[in-house]
């Protein structure tokens, strides 16, 4: 595979002063099947294509530099791939790079005015290698990092050549433990980047000429944060972008620690009972999601790292833990401001420029979410993000100075929000009486006259949350005919504070969540209670499946992709076989107990072992690289709910892991599950139902 410049732009054209583009690059034979080259919406009176709804965005990632004339970002064009690409707002100059095979550049930031780093991914999961790139002279981009998985730490602000970047354990670059290592970005290679064998794991004389590449760029390696029984997890640096912070693992007990010279320093703070979102303004402090506080929601607020005593508070919100991203000045590096979620997105500006400059966007945008995603260092240039439940993210400049604005790219030209569906949201009361959101969005001409059939979609992501905006998945469902509801649950962001501790794992009571959204759902009269689905995907395939089981009558049909686990006992021994490189074995003791301590526990958080109860019928998608019990798992289930005369199906896709993220296996997954749900969710009496007509 081989890193190149894209010489020229396929369409380039102005939209309100700005541009939309579609890059030059080869085709596979799905995607021209798939025709990614059509920018504009399908005509009204044709059905949206799937692959409208799942294709990448033509831009995503936009980041403006110091100096405010330049704009990075990642970009795709007529190919499931992104690509970089750099525009001077001034003369419109466009510059871009792009890579073979299946590979992607997955993340861009800038490190001065003319300077930019950029990561490369491989088959869309495996970080291999961190670049250096110059404006103007993309063509002789040069790796910083290779063979290594990297993440930027910071860039100091008075010694930007130099960021901090963090090494993943384990690699042929660094041993047991994660490094953190300051990068010369100042060198350069003088010739054309070239990773031909990108996509095969580097070995022997290889990798030695690999590591010797990564050494020479390499300035410092700072001091290692050892854990002798544990793992080191993730690095952070202070206000002025150096080492500061390091967070470790040991027996499923999370630490924090402080660097005080060339020594790690063990802090006080219980992170069961604290968050830490990032660093604070001072040396030696950080900013926390804040401990309970007896049925109030948890602050963000300054705490002494040392000590752990708590500083200034943020955030407290009335109805929400604040638990959210830190958004930094770009020239002074303090902290301005948090985006978090409340029912809906939520920012808050501790700076009253900011406040002000919040106002004056949001009248540029009425109707509109809108995001500031950076600025310049006067602070005249603002780069903008805005978006809807039905309008997919746009972006956009703003000229404070010459009071001036423009597009610059619509992310989903092909999207047209006038055929997109609104979500409302909606409270629901769990069986211990609290209060949760969940999302509802309803298709063309559904009402309590004509009810339409239900597919419920819970949380994606362990931890997090279902939140309001523009959703491809949502979408696509809705456009096929279907009520979509998105329901939260215990355990998800935002809520912690409502529930105890032991609730962030009580997996059954998740379920039940969803469960009792479900059902709220079901009395309001505008879905038909006798055709109801469950769709989930990673933790959600998990909890798909597990109302399937633990409520037999409620659900028609199940889908589930990647699901998490069907037997939280199998996995945890599996996990045993990596406790020395992973974090898992030993946090799932931890917060789940021992399974043979607990048998009852485990047996009813296992849907695999209630399989023989389920009514529905069962669609199951793995990707070939998931683990090996998960897809055992799956098959095994379907064996049960067959037997039972259910009908159950597994899929496969090859190169996919923890989802299905290629565009070509999505349009084929998705059709899949559009002619599943038609079929099983058909009304009563019919004999058939063509997909896209449920």
């Amino acid at each position: 595979m081989h890193l190149t410049t894209l010489g020229r732009c396929r369409k380039l054209f102005p939209v309100l002063g700005a541009f939309a583009l579609a890059l030059t690059l080869p085709h596979r034979a799905a995607a021209d099947k798939l025709d990614l080259e059509r920018i504009t919406p399908v005509p009204s009176n044709e059905s949206i294509p799937v692959a409208d709804f799942f294709r990448l965005p033509l831009m995503s990632s936009p980041t403006l530099n110091l100096s405010g004339t330049h704009i990075a970002a990642l970009v795709s064009g007529g190919e499931d791939r992104t690509n970089l690409m750099v525009y001077e707002l001034k003369t419109k100059k466009i510059e871009t790079i792009g890579l073979r095979g299946d590979t992607d550049i997955y993340t861009v930031s800038w490190l001065n005015a003319d300077r930019l780093v950029f990561g490369i991914s491989i088959q869309k999961r495996s970080p291999f290698s961190l670049c250096a790139a110059e404006v103007g002279k993309l063509n002789y981009s040069y790796p910083l990092l290779q063979n290594v998985g990297s993440t930027l730490i910071a860039v100091p602000p008075k010694d930007r050549l130099h960021p901090l970047f963090n090494l993943m354990p384990n690699t042929g670059n660094t041993g047991k433990y994660a490094e953190a290592v300051t990068v010369d970005a100042k060198l350069s290679s003088g010739g054309f980047l070239d990773f031909t064998g990108m996509e095969t794991m580097l070995s022997g004389a290889d990798l030695d000429k690999v590591t010797k590449s990564n050494q020479h760029h390499i300035l410092i390696r700072h001091p290692i944060l050892e854990t002798p029984d544990g793992l080191n997890l993730y690095y952070l640096a202070d206000k002025e972008g150096r080492l500061a912070f390091g967070i470790t693992s040991t027996k499923g007990v999370s630490t924090l620690h402080q660097l005080a010279g060339e020594k790690w320093v063990r802090c006080p703070e219980d992170l069961d009972e604290i968050k830490v979102i990032g660093s604070g303004e001072k040396p030696g402090e950080i900013v926390v999601l804040g401990a309970r506080q007896g049925g109030k929601p948890r602050p963000l607020q300054f705490m002494n790292a040392a000590d752990g005593t708590p500083g200034e508070v943020l955030v407290q919100d009335p109805a929400y833990d604040a638990d959210g991203r830190l958004y930094r000045d770009p020239v002074s590096q303090d902290i301005v401001g948090v985006y978090y979620d409340r029912v809906g997105p939520e920012v808050v500006w501790f700076s009253e420029a900011y406040r002000n400059l919040q106002k004056v966007v949001d009248r540029q945008f009425p109707g509109l979410m809108v995001r500031i995603i950076n600025t310049d260092e006067t602070g005249k240039m603002v780069l903008l993000r805005t978006f809807s439940d039905r309008q997919p993210e746009t972006y956009h400049w703003v000229d404070l100075e010459n009071h001036t604005a423009g597009l610059i790219q619509n992310s989903r030209p092909w999207i047209d929000p006038h055929r997109m569906q609104p979500m409302s949201t909606i409270k629901f009361k769990t069986r211990d009486g609290r209060r949760l959101d969940a999302y509802v969005t309803l298709p063309a001409g559904a009402s309590k006259q004509n009810p339409s059939p239900l597919v419920v979609l819970p949380p994606t992501t362990f931890g997090e949350r279902n939140t309001w905006g523009f959703n491809a998945e949502v979408q696509f469902l809705a456009s096929r005919g279907y009520t979509v509801l998105q329901p939260n649950c215990r355990g998800s962001s935002g809520y912690h504070w409502m529930f105890p501790v032991a609730d962030e794992w009580a997996f059954r009571k998740m379920s039940d969540d969803v469960t009792d959204a479900t059902k709220a759902l079901l009395e309001s009269g505008f879905v038909d209670r006798n055709r109801v689905a469950i769709l989930g995907t990673g933790f959600g395939g998990y909890l798909a499946l597990s109302g399937a089981a633990y409520d037999p009558t409620l659900y028609r049909c199940v889908v589930a992709i990647s699901p998490m686990t069907l037997d939280w006992e199998k996995m945890i021994e599996e996990c045993k076989y990596a406790q020395f490189s992973s974090t898992q074995y030993d946090l799932f003791l931890r917060k789940l107990g021992d399974p043979k301590k607990e048998p009852e526990k485990f047996d009813a958080i296992a849907p695999l072992r209630h399989a023989g109860q389920i009514q529905a019928a069962v669609l199951i998608a793995n990707g070939e690289k998931d683990s090996s019990y998960v897809i055992s798992e799956s098959k095994e289930l379907a064996a049960i709910v067959r037997r039972n005369h259910v009908p159950a199906e597994t899929i496969s896709f090859l190169n996919e892991a923890g989802g299905i993220h290629h565009l070509d296996h999505k349009v084929e997954l998705y059709s899949r599950i559009e002619a599943f749900l038609a079929e099983n969710l058909k009304p009563a009496g019919r004999a058939s139902a063509p997909a896209g007509t449920p």
